[in-house]
């Protein structure tokens, strides 16, 4: 929509109240409210002021003021509000230079798709994202000097101790949650009233279905889109889900390895370049692709390890990320095998519907920093010509050790990714697209709260195994 139409449609749907949202670095959506009175055209120039020094991994106290300008082309009405409330994602600037700010991963993202266009090889670059999740009935956690502990609380768990009636029929096994019928899979009608709500909101929806875990593992697939429209939509996927289930008084969880022992969710993201609306991927090479998508597999694999800390951004991403859980620990690509990190579905011939699928990534991911950090290690390995090695068309996990020396792995912990990230991020910066300014306080973020706290602190298990040695 034009700034024009906007107005036109808050008035058409009666708002009363406007909603400016963004993303921070770790990729928890905010938000600030107006009275409707306060949005005129004049705002989608002059922005809104707000204090970036509270937001994680932002601005300094004494830079603090930042303007929120609204993006017209994200428009929609937030469907959970009692109060008719017009939604739109906000642009962050510097009040003084009115340049956009470096750290907000709206913007990078939209800096990938520059570089895309600017780069001559393509004009587009699509992403389709299957982003995974738990629907819990309670969580309760905690950890101080003294205590720690978590506790899930699952209708559909084989446990489900905490519950008050303890029926265990009808609960799906552990690593056997895939695709079965009511009433196995309890929550049909919840994930049809979140695809419902999704499509009134504009994202088109493809499927929804349960997953192999227990304790309620869903999956919802979005069609592909363009890569920012895409990151877009994944942020209001997460606002819808958890919005819905808490309705139903659920709770929904995007964390990868919630439940020991049991599948962990992950964010499988479908890629494509086009230019002048035409489809690059497809060709006469290995699975139907062109060369070009050979390449963009080969720069994927070789920064696979440097993208982990965007793309499998937690501590708990790590134990996603382990042999014997359908996870790709291995860098290698295949057609059809999903063993490997990179495949090649291969449900139909068609040039448009050629792409290859990088599975590592997770849903706690930022999708404006993953999406975009994805992109740009595909471009170096079209523009360079990175060839992707052999295919392996075999059960990656069957391998026998001397023939897996020779497949590269992904990290084994935030720590081990923070470095490689650290050691291999030339090929993010290529049009600015990343700083290196961005790419340190990104580092020294994750370090400091999040892998470094971790490792601080005791672990449950380690009384298990060390009370009385």
């Amino acid at each position: 929509m034009s700034p024009h139409e906007v107005l036109e449609f808050a008035k058409k749907n009666d708002a009363k109240q406007l909603d400016l949202r963004f993303t921070d670095i770790p990729s928890l959506q905010h938000h600030v409210s107006y009275p409707i009175s306060e949005l005129d055209e004049s705002s989608f120039e002059e922005g809104f002021g707000m204090d970036g020094s509270s937001i994680r991994g932002w601005a300094a106290i004494h830079e603090s003021d930042m303007l929120l300008i609204p993006d017209p082309n994200t428009a929609f009405m937030d469907p959970f509000a009692e109060i008719p409330t017009l939604v739109m994602y906000g642009d962050v600037k510097d009040p003084i230079t009115k340049q956009r700010y470096e750290r907000d991963p709206r913007w990078i993202a939209q800096k990938a798709e520059l570089y895309l266009k600017n780069s001559g090889v393509a004009d587009a670059a699509y992403f389709g994202a299957e982003a995974e999740f738990f629907i819990f009935d309670n969580v309760s956690f905690d950890q101080n000097q003294h205590c720690g502990f978590y506790f899930i609380d699952a209708e559909e768990g084989r446990w489900n101790s905490g519950r008050r009636e303890n029926n265990l029929g009808y609960r799906p096994r552990y690593k056997e949650g895939y695709f079965p019928v009511p009433p196995t899979d309890h929550y049909q009608d919840l994930r049809s009233e979140m695809v419902q709500t999704m499509i009134k909101c504009g994202i088109h929806i493809e499927c929804h279905h349960h997953e192999v875990a227990t304790g309620g593992q869903c999956e919802i697939d979005q069609r592909f889109d363009k890569l920012v429209k895409s990151a877009d939509n994944m942020m209001l996927y997460k606002y819808i889900i958890r919005n819905v289930a808490n309705q139903y008084g659920k709770t929904v969880t995007f964390m990868p390895k919630p439940l020991f022992q049991d599948n962990g969710s992950g964010m499988h993201c479908h890629q494509s370049l086009w230019k002048d609306g035409k489809p690059l991927f497809g060709g006469d090479g290995y699975a139907g692709l062109s060369q070009m998508a050979l390449h963009y597999i080969g720069g994927l694999l070789k920064h696979a390890r440097a993208l982990s800390a965007i793309i499998a951004p937690t501590t708990n991403s790590y134990k996603r990320l382990v042999p014997g859980y359908e996870a790709p620990v291995n860098l290698a690509y295949s057609r059809r095998n999903r063993s490997a990190a990179c495949r090649i579905p291969m449900y139909s011939a068609s040039p448009k519907a050629k792409r290859v699928e990088f599975r590592p990534p997770d849903p706690a991911a930022n999708p404006y920093l993953a999406f975009a950090a994805m992109l740009m290690a595909g471009m170096d390995g079209v523009i360079n010509k990175i060839h992707p090695g052999e295919p392996l068309d075999k059960d990656i996990y069957d391998l026998s050790p001397e023939e897996m020396k020779s497949v590269p792995s992904m990290p084994g912990s935030l720590d081990e990714a923070l470095h490689c990230l650290e050691e291999d991020h030339g090929f993010l910066m290529r049009g600015d697209v990343f700083t290196e300014e961005l790419i340190e306080t990104y580092i020294e973020y994750k370090r400091k709260n999040e892998a470094e706290a971790v490792r601080l602190r005791p672990h449950p298990y380690e009384f298990a195994l060390y009370y009385d040695i």
